[in-house]
Order: structure tokens, then sequence, then C-alpha cells
């Protein structure tokens, strides 16, 4: 994530071009996979998974990761102060994503790492990538946002003891 962040400066590349070209194209509607709303949906779900199975420890993670990944986001974006648009609003990484990704591996540790979990998390994320890249952000601030939230997930399914290669 900061290889990239530091790679891509403060502007545009060729790739946010690229997917800016789409910005006025129904594309855009993929955007709504990464509102703060649909994925506290998602959340508030697997906490009610993971309590009702008694499961504290996934639940405390659960509640505490998608914050942690949010703060770093921020802090992330004053460290790189890449805009978009007009306004003092950083853009890298994307904080809708990093929350979208934690969240979304959060969804896969509470149902014990399956293929089927990390399946719809992967399209889940891939289309909200697209629409938050040729809406409100560029394209390669989603791509921070995906480091940055999978380095979150891993360092919360190393602390559970959920790694991958555990399943």
């Amino acid at each position: 994530m900061l290889l990239l962040g530091w790679a891509v400066g403060k502007g545009s590349t060729p790739v946010d071009n690229w997917f800016q070209e789409f910005h006025h194209s129904p594309i855009r509607w993929l955007q709504l996979l990464a509102w703060p709303q649909a994925t506290a949906a998602v959340l508030v779900a697997c906490v009610a998974i993971a309590v009702s199975r008694r499961q504290w420890y996934l639940a405390a993670t659960l509640v505490l990761a998608p914050p942690v990944g949010i703060v770093l986001a921020r802090l992330s974006k004053l460290l790189f102060e890449r805009q978009k648009g007009q306004g003092d609003i950083f853009a890298y990484p994307s904080g809708h994503t990093t929350f979208m990704v934690v969240v979304l591996g959060g969804a896969i540790l509470v149902a014990g790492v399956a293929r089927w979990a990390v399946l719809v998390a992967i399209g889940w994320t891939l289309l909200a990538m697209v629409g938050v890249g040729v809406s409100f952000h560029y394209f390669t601030d989603t791509v921070g946002g995906l480091l940055l939230g999978t380095a979150v997930v891993c360092v919360a399914a190393l602390i559970l003891g959920r790694a991958p290669h555990r399943t």
C-alpha cells in the first residue's frame, strides 16, 4: 500500500484516467456495494452470528478491526495527501474500500474461511472497486484500500489463530 501510494503520487495515473472515462456510465452504480450502510449491514450480521455461536473473540475482532482500518486509512491519507477534485479531502487510500474489505474479510472468518465465502467476497470487492474507481475515487485509491484492508484482516486472522492455512 505504501509503495503504491508513493508510486501514484498526488495526481491521476493513466489507469485512473481510463476508469474515469466510465464516470457517467451505469457502472458507477456498483459503488453502492461499498457504501458504509451496505457494509455495516454485513458487519452487524457477522457480529450477530459470532455472538450467537458464542465466539466472543471473533465478535470482538469484528467490532474492533473496521475502526482500526478506518484510522489507518485516515492516517495514510495525511501521509500521501492525494486529492481528487476540489477541496481538502484526501483520496488515497480509499476509506470506503478499506472498510468494506475489512468487513468482508471478517465475513470470511465467520464462514470459517469457506471457499464460497472467499469467492463471494472477491466478487463483491472487485465490483465495488470498479464502481468506486469510476466515481468519487481514483481506481488506484481503491487498490490502496484493498491492500490496507487485506493487511488488517490478515493481522486479525493471525491474532484469532484463523490464518487461511489452518482451515
